[in-house]
């Protein structure tokens, strides 16, 4: 078979990457949600001094948007995915223990074990090996 064969095989994503996705993704569907949340406040005339209630929510959207599309790149194979995961991750282990330093150890300490467990399963041999394959296609 020539490697533009439309028949040929390509590696079957690993179960570890699909439940890095589904976290990731989960993680951007929150960020999104609380978009809404401070839209809604904000158009209803609730009304901060220190932030925009719009400007906030513009964040939420770029940067939820941006976590659930790597997560919904990873579930379907896309290696793009795993930068944003990644990025993700790390960058909530310090809200995580800023969260928990703050008495919100109710909320601290779930994100902090979610975030070592996306890690992990982002470095698992299953997801290197595959990440790492060269007959995967291109990501496009």
């Amino acid at each position: 078979m020539s490697s533009s064969d439309p028949l040929r095989r390509v590696p079957a994503v690993p179960k570890t990457l699909r439940w890095v996705g589904f976290g990731t993704a989960a993680q951007g569907s929150l960020g999104l949600i609380v978009a809404v949340i401070f839209i809604v406040r904000e158009a209803l005339g609730h009304k901060e001094v220190a932030i925009s209630g719009y400007g906030t929510a513009m964040w939420f959207v770029v940067i939820g948007g941006s976590v659930f599309a790597g997560g919904i790149a990873l579930i379907r194979g896309k290696r793009w995915g795993r930068a944003i995961s990644l990025m993700a991750q790390i960058l909530l282990l310090p809200v995580s223990y800023y969260l928990y330093t703050s008495g919100l150890p109710a909320i601290g300490i779930p994100v902090a074990i979610l975030a070592v467990v996306l890690l992990a399963l982002l470095f698992a041999p299953a997801s290197v090996t595959w990440l790492e394959a060269s007959d995967l296609p291109p990501d496009a």
